[in-house]
């Protein structure tokens, strides 16, 4: 069964942002971004949707939370500038069907750990905004193989 892994969707520019980064919103086009992106999750009926506590995160799973009557939880094992080795076991404990919403640091180094443990990957990586990354898992809890979803609007 799958999992998802969504680098957030496009926000404001870092560097003309005035506050604290974690506050830091999706752009207009982020928003566009993440209402496509929940069109397509909630067909696969998500379980749970976690995500970093950036702002621009959690907006991006927003969407997704009205249309399956969800909420997103913050997960701090998925917040930027850390380590990915938390987000692993976060993997290992999570439902299956979980959408999982963080950044361009994690995403990259979790998968590539994945990969090292055996996991095979089967479509070019994608890392841009707005990716989601599926993983299957076994039964018996080994990642298996996972592809990449481009960002909506880029063919995917």
């Amino acid at each position: 069964m799958p999992i998802y892994l969504v680098r957030h969707a496009k926000a404001g520019e870092r560097r003309t942002w005035d506050g604290d980064d974690i506050d830091r919103p999706l752009s207009s086009a982020g928003w566009k971004q993440a209402s496509a992106l929940a069109d397509r999750l909630a067909k696969k009926g998500p379980s749970v949707l976690l995500s970093s506590p950036y702002v621009r995160c959690v907006q991006t799973l927003e969407p997704l939370a009205d249309i399956v009557g969800g909420e997103v939880t913050v997960e701090k094992r998925l917040c930027e500038d850390e380590p990915f080795e938390p987000v692993l076991d976060l993997l290992g404990e999570v439902p299956d069907r979980a959408v999982l919403c963080s950044h361009g640091d994690i995403i990259p180094a979790t998968v590539r750990a994945l990969v090292r443990r055996g996991m095979d990957v089967v479509s070019e990586p994608d890392w841009r905004k707005a990716s989601v990354w599926v993983v299957k898992r076994s039964a018996r809890g080994r990642f298996s193989r996972a592809k990449a979803w481009p960002p909506p609007g880029t063919g995917s």
